[in-house]
């Protein structure tokens, strides 16, 4: 199985090319039940799904970043229904998170959208966590803290953190549009594009360097370009030859990690 390498062809009859256990993470967006026709092109779900649990390692992680279209007034579900199939597959559902970013106001009688999925799936328990940290509101002073009853009603004493950071919740608010989601032009050429820094930070959150990161709709290539900047391994994957020739530009810019 060849790495850092965007191939064109279907996803199912690609990955049904590589071993057993061969993926360590893959970070993807699939498109939206019918909201853009992405050059015309169909996929099977459930098969890619099979797949994608096939190829996975023990303790890897798949990362679906999916929405709902509305159809006739009502929300399509589309996203439950791929999670449910994942968990019937054998993946756990890890963790639930939101995508959270500001979008354009809909013309409809309920709340504006502002929130996609972001589906985490589990080989058996995820083999690395490296979580994204974000400063504390308030740190704690106290020199000492009461951290757990006991049966017998008395509290065990602990050392209070003195930490200045917390990881971060799984609601995650990304800046998008214009050149938030990208500084690179090209990536405008396609109609739905991965912001850089979900990308980021998803693959610096559930891998480590060396290892293999896919995403099976590569569209315009973050996923790529992020793992090559995060000094990991990566495999694309998109049937449009446009968009894997857009693809393979970015990540021939994409910057050389510091560290391997």
């Amino acid at each position: 199985m060849k790495t850092d390498t965007i191939i064109c062809g279907d996803n199912v009859q690609t990955l049904a090319t590589f071993p057993d256990e061969s993926i360590d993470l893959t970070v993807t967006s699939p498109p939206y039940d019918n909201l853009r026709t992405y050059n015309g092109f169909t996929w099977d779900f459930e098969a890619l799904a099979r797949q994608l649990y096939r190829v996975t390692k023990q303790g890897g992680v798949v990362v679906w970043v999916v929405g709902d279209a509305t159809v006739n007034g009502s929300e399509t579900g589309t996203s439950f229904r791929q999670a449910l199939y994942f968990m019937e597959c054998g993946f756990n559902l890890h963790d639930t998170m939101i995508y959270r970013t500001t979008k354009p106001p809909l013309t409809h009688n309920r709340y504006e959208q502002e929130f996609e999925y972001m589906f985490v799936f589990s080989k058996d328990a995820p083999k690395t966590f490296n979580p994204i940290k974000a400063l504390k509101d308030w740190i704690d002073s106290r020199k000492v803290k009461l951290v757990r009853r006991e049966r017998d009603g008395s509290w065990d004493v602990g050392a209070a953190g003195k930490s200045k950071h917390k990881i971060c919740g799984n609601v995650w608010n990304i800046n998008t549009g214009g050149f938030h989601t990208s500084q690179d032009k090209i990536a405008f050429e396609h109609p739905a594009i991965f912001p850089e820094a979900l990308a980021r930070d998803h693959i610096l959150s559930w891998s480590n360097p060396g290892d293999i990161v896919l995403d099976p709709f590569i569209g315009s290539g973050t996923t790529a370009k992020m793992a090559k900047e995060s000094g990991r391994h990566w495999i694309g994957i998109d049937i449009s030859d446009e968009y894997c020739k857009l693809a393979e530009k970015r990540v021939r810019g994409a910057n050389v990690p510091l560290f391997t």
